[in-house]
């Protein structure tokens, strides 16, 4: 192989390994962020409720240190656009002293259900977790068999306990827009799956994206 073709070869590598170190800088970096706010915020006052929050963001911190390299990753910028709003919008919000529309308990039983079905789709899914679209190896196990993507199931759970105890203009707009964005990061996300022959047999046997009997 010529001295041409070999520094071809080895930029998306480069590039790949770079997306990969930026991913984690920007995972760690958000939580660190997040976590000044939220501690803040309850030393100040505010419902010992939102410490949920931490753990269900920690989580996402510690899989993306230990996942497995893709065999296959976007390099599409518009998809790591995606994927950073969708994952970064959460972490916007901000714990507060409004009015909450439901009991604290009854918010903290959604959240802990959330946090409770995310950690069994993360413990599924394991080394193949991520932010950008990727194929780490297909799961089809245990939460997955309910709809293709549980681990957003569970965020949307999560957060709109959250949003119950902190119901606010800024948090309603931010949990929104990272839905919409969210729903968009899973149409890149199947788009590169699909290269993946297993993938549709995936989708037959798995018809709903987010929600069973809606998306």
């Amino acid at each position: 192989m010529a001295l041409a073709d070999i520094t071809a070869a080895r930029k998306p590598d480069r590039l790949r390994l770079g997306l990969d170190i930026a991913e984690r800088i920007f995972v760690v970096g958000l939580f660190a962020r997040l976590a000044l706010v939220v501690f803040g915020s309850v030393g100040v006052g505010s419902s010992p409720v939102n410490l949920l929050l931490l753990l269900s963001e920690g989580i996402v911190v510690v899989l993306v240190m230990l996942r497995r390299p893709a065999t296959e990753i976007s390099l599409k910028p518009l998809d790591w656009l995606l994927a950073f709003g969708a994952t970064a919008g959460p972490l916007l919000v901000q714990p507060g002293h409004a009015t909450p529309l439901v009991p604290a308990a009854f918010a903290a039983s959604l959240m802990i259900t959330g946090i409770v079905f995310q950690v069994a789709c993360k413990l599924t899914l394991r080394r193949s977790f991520g932010l950008a679209p990727a194929n780490r190896g297909l799961v089809v196990a245990g939460p997955y068999k309910l709809v293709r993507h549980p681990i957003y199931a569970s965020y949307l759970i999560n957060q709109t306990g959250f949003l119950l105890l902190n119901p606010t203009a800024w948090n309603a707009g931010i949990l929104a827009g990272s839905l919409v964005i969210q729903i968009f990061r899973i149409a890149a996300e199947e788009r590169l799956l699909a290269h993946d022959e297993a993938h549709a047999a995936f989708r037959e046997a798995v018809p709903y994206r987010l929600l069973p009997g809606l998306y």
